[in-house]
């Protein structure tokens, strides 16, 4: 069964450790939809998950790693596909529970640490990152790609689309094509099929800042 947050009185980090960026802001992602849409949350599908979705690039139970309020899962589901969101923030977690009521789309949202996604007990054909990876920093890194290694198939596919470390008005963590490869590579089982330049829309960029898509497998 998908974890269930158990909030602490004094702790806004529901029992978990902060993530680097928690650490350098002092707040828990949560906080970034207390006063509105936050910064990444577009109100719609980011196009590489729509063109993705299209090409026919989900397949099986599909996990959105750090859905955020539930555009690029919601859309996922709304082909017919059995869809699960996680993510941290609470508030994220009600805003897309309450689309999902709305659009009249069967789907799951649950709160669950991407550090441990194990904890989940489920596995699935294919595996969501959209904008989760470049949050962490290189000390972070292996043991998220661990987590998601325990909740991928063997065969499965993941995607990953995070922010690039090249050209105008990058977005904040960019990630370079070397960085990604790195993280995911043959000995911690993976096979990164292919990486290519994109744009990652953003509440803050006309046009999207420059972003990577990675098709990797899981071997």
């Amino acid at each position: 069964m998908p974890e269930q947050s158990t909030p602490l009185a004094d702790d806004p980090f529901q029992g978990r450790t902060p993530t680097s960026h928690e650490q350098m802001t002092g707040l828990p992602w949560d906080a970034s939809y207390a006063d509105g849409p936050a910064p990444w949350d577009i109100g719609q599908p980011q196009p590489a998950i729509v063109r993705l979705a299209s090409e026919g690039g989900f397949a099986g139970a599909v996990l959105d790693a750090g859905c955020g309020t539930g555009e690029n899962a919601l859309h996922i589901a709304s082909l017919g596909l059995s869809v699960l969101g996680v993510d941290v923030a609470e508030t994220a977690l009600a805003i897309a529970r309450e689309k999902a009521d709305v659009r009249g789309i069967e789907i799951e949202f649950a709160w669950a640490d991407a550090f441990h996604l194990e904890r989940l007990r489920r596995e699935f054909e294919t595996v969501l990152d959209c904008g989760l990876l470049h949050t962490f920093n290189s000390d972070e890194r292996p043991g998220y790609v661990a987590s998601l290694a325990s909740v991928t198939k063997l065969g499965g596919s993941l995607y990953v689309l995070c922010f690039r470390d090249e050209g105008p008005d990058t977005g904040p963590h960019p990630v370079r094509e070397i960085e990604l490869r790195a993280a995911f590579n043959l000995s911690n089982g993976w096979n990164v099929i292919a990486i290519e330049p994109v744009r990652l829309q953003t509440r803050y960029h006309d046009d999207g800042a420059p972003a990577w898509f990675a098709r990797i497998k899981r071997i």
